[in-house]
């Protein structure tokens, strides 16, 4: 199996950075191929903008997931997106490993999704959910957040964290066709004991080694509804 990790905290020592060195040790040790971005170390640009185009369709009016699609297919897209792009093309396995600020990814890690899942290759008309662009391929979140797991839940004072995701989970991994298998998380990693820690990397280290038979979350396929996007 090929695995793209992208990895997002800034600070080289965190639980998360141990997180992704002990999915790099574990996936390699099955002997699955392992490619990494780190995109704090690779100072990543996370703005999409114009200059994300070598060519315009439309030089008067940037319409961005327009010009995706013509520069995607005129291969003019910037280098840093389609270096990006290639890998995730490449991956059977997508792991986005970062630790959640403010109910959502990391700017930069945003920045990512805005400028690599790009229109006419990724999605593009009705080319999503189960008919995405990436369809055959996985998708694993790997997480840590400062919260006790009680604090999430039905009832909990911050609601499932499944709601929390659902923008991310749902809206773009689902949507361009990943199959997208259930979160790993940390919970309260900035102030549990190093044996808690341990434990997690353990209990990482098992998940990953049986990742093969991981049951992917159930999402909408389109043959569920009809040519208006009605449900049959």
């Amino acid at each position: 199996m090929k695995v793209f990790i992208v990895h997002a905290h800034p600070e080289p020592k965190s639980f998360t950075a141990a997180l992704r060195d002990q999915a790099v040790e574990t996936l390699q040790a099955q002997g699955h191929e392992v490619q990494i971005s780190d995109l704090y170390a690779m100072q990543w640009n996370p703005v999409a903008s114009a200059e994300d185009f070598s060519v315009r369709d439309n030089p008067e009016y940037l319409v961005y997931a327009l010009e995706q699609r013509c520069n995607s297919k005129e291969q003019t897209l910037a280098a840093d997106i389609q270096h990006e792009l290639d890998k995730l093309l490449w991956a059977d396995l997508l792991i986005l490993n970062f630790p959640i600020y403010w109910f959502s990814t990391p700017a930069i890690l945003k920045g990512w999704i805005d400028r690599v899942l790009v229109s006419g290759i990724c999605y593009g008309g009705k080319r999503f959910y189960d008919q995405g662009g990436l369809s055959g391929k996985k998708a694993l979140v790997t997480v840590t957040l400062g919260g006790r797991e009680h604090m999430f839940g039905e009832g909990a004072i911050h609601g499932p964290l499944e709601d929390m995701l659902r923008p991310l989970l749902r809206g773009t991994l689902a949507y361009v066709g990943l199959e997208v298998l259930t979160p790993f998380v940390g919970w309260h990693v900035p102030y549990i004991s190093a044996e808690a820690r341990q434990a997690f990397l353990l209990s990482y280290r098992q998940r990953l080694e049986t990742i093969d038979a991981d049951e992917p979350i159930e999402y909408p396929r389109l043959s569920q509804f009809d040519d208006r996007l009605y449900p049959l």
